[in-house]
């Protein structure tokens, strides 16, 4: 059983003309335990939104629909409010691409951990707690590989680097032991050692803890190599879907294999004034939404059936959405 199954999820809006548009379109997802799943897709391809449809922050004004929305074999969707920020609460926790937007610059790094502690975990005496709240606190910071603790935890977040607060917010985020970490983009601007430290470290906890990790990224190039599963978005639709060896080594969908070649193209192999390999065109706005494969206008194989939406096509565990995928040695 997975952890996590979403199948064909579509949330729909009205666009600030007052049209109505589906914002993701029919998206399946599914998360084994102790996983680590990566989301890629350009900006504005719906991945966040899918996180917080997972997590339930869903806007009063969205519609939601699903076939199955189960987390752990329970269905969000027939929850209520105050059952599901129950299960997010317990079960799911999220990183962001800028710690510092969201940590509290009035606190230390040291209260804002102890904070984050389930009251559960720490008993005894007022002092005993305080204690024990403290050595707790240390320990969070080890494991995210924070060796001047007593440094950091006196700290306010506007005096960290950018990547000692990631590794903060990434501790605040697994005090409770969550199931599913969600890292929507948390290496974003960030040198590449230190996001290299961060993947790491992420691929540390799913292994010792037994979490799984949903990481979002634009990037295909920078998955954590520990990654067993890809999932490509466009626009909200689902284009390709399969395990990491299998999308990166035979990508099926045109879309894929621009995001490799992309990420893959060293600038200084490139002749003077040439083209970067980029797809055409940039992605359309909620009011001139393409209909049927909503990649049609901007790929380089698109022809007339492209109207209308793909079906599915599955070779294993790779499936993919496209009227002409691309051949085995056309990748």
């Amino acid at each position: 059983m997975y952890l996590l199954d979403i199948r064909n999820l579509s949330i729909e809006m009205t666009s600030p003309k007052g049209k109505r548009v589906k914002i993701l379109d029919k998206v399946n997802l599914r998360v084994h335990a102790g996983e680590i799943h990566s989301v890629v897709g350009e900006s504005g391809s719906g991945k966040s939104l899918l996180a917080k449809a997972i997590l339930g922050f869903i806007n009063p004004r969205w519609t939601v629909t699903a076939d199955r929305l189960w987390w752990n074999g329970k269905d969000l969707l027939s929850l209520t409010p105050k059952q599901r920020r129950q299960v997010s609460g317990r079960d799911m926790a999220m990183i962001f691409q800028n710690p510092n937007s969201y940590l509290d610059p009035n606190s230390t790094v040291g209260e804002q951990l102890a904070e984050a502690i389930p009251a559960g975990d720490v008993r005894g005496t007022f002092l005993r707690r305080r204690v024990d709240r403290r050595t707790r606190v240390k320990r969070l910071l080890h494991r995210v590989g924070v060796r001047d603790h007593e440094g950091i935890m006196e700290s306010y977040p506007f005096e960290l680097s950018e990547g000692i607060a990631q590794k903060v917010s990434i501790a605040m985020a697994v005090a409770h032991r969550p199931k599913l970490l969600i890292a929507d983009e948390p290496t974003t601007a960030m040198e590449s050692s230190t996001r290299g430290q961060i993947y790491k470290l992420l691929a540390r906890l799913s292994y010792l803890q037994d979490m799984s990790v949903l990481l979002i990224t634009q990037d295909i190039g920078s998955i954590i190599p520990e990654s067993q599963h890809v999932t490509m978005l466009y626009c909200g639709q689902l284009m390709e879907s399969g395990p990491k060896d299998a999308i990166l080594n035979n990508p099926r969908h045109p879309y894929t294999d621009s995001m490799i070649r992309m990420s893959m193209q060293r600038l200084d192999d490139l002749p003077h004034k040439s083209r970067l390999p980029t797809l055409p065109g940039s992605i359309p706005t909620l009011e001139h939404m393409p209909i049927g494969c909503r990649l049609g206008p901007r790929c380089p194989k698109a022809r007339k059936e492209c109207v209308q939406v793909p079906r599915v096509s599955k070779h294993e565990q790779h499936s993919f959405h496209c009227h002409f995928p691309l051949a085995e040695d056309d990748s």
